[in-house]
């Protein structure tokens, strides 16, 4: 089994900025991606950011320029760095992780979440 345990949320004016972070556990062998996917009330869970072990990164349009992500493989651990933050990035953000289970198959794995909460 694999745990992943986001932390970094918060309440934060728009403009400002917060790093999340969220380390993995256990049997993570053969790991493809990790990455951050969030969820406002009320929408589709929709991905952020994702990046590979050798560091190739993809980002959804809204964040481009915005958001950071990031991962020390050496932890186990990937962050999102986020600045000029809107009130629309405000949603539950879900850690992920995607681990090769066969050659041609992946097994999902999700944090419990951590909201982040963007005033204006």
């Amino acid at each position: 089994q694999v745990q992943l345990v986001e932390s970094g949320g918060g309440l934060v004016q728009a403009g400002g900025s917060l790093r999340l972070s969220c380390a993995a556990s256990g049997s993570i062998f053969g790991i493809r991606t990790m990455g951050w996917y969030r969820q406002a009330p009320g929408k589709q869970r929709e991905l952020v950011a994702t990046i590979t072990r050798g560091g190739s990164t993809n980002y959804a349009d809204s964040v481009k320029g915005r958001f950071t992500i990031s991962r020390d493989n050496a932890k186990n651990t990937v962050y999102l760095q986020k600045s000029s933050l809107k009130p629309e990035d405000t949603a539950a953000y879900y850690c992920n992780l995607e681990r090769w289970v066969v050659s041609d198959h992946v097994r999902d794995y999700w944090g419990q979440g951590t909201q982040v909460t963007v005033s204006s």
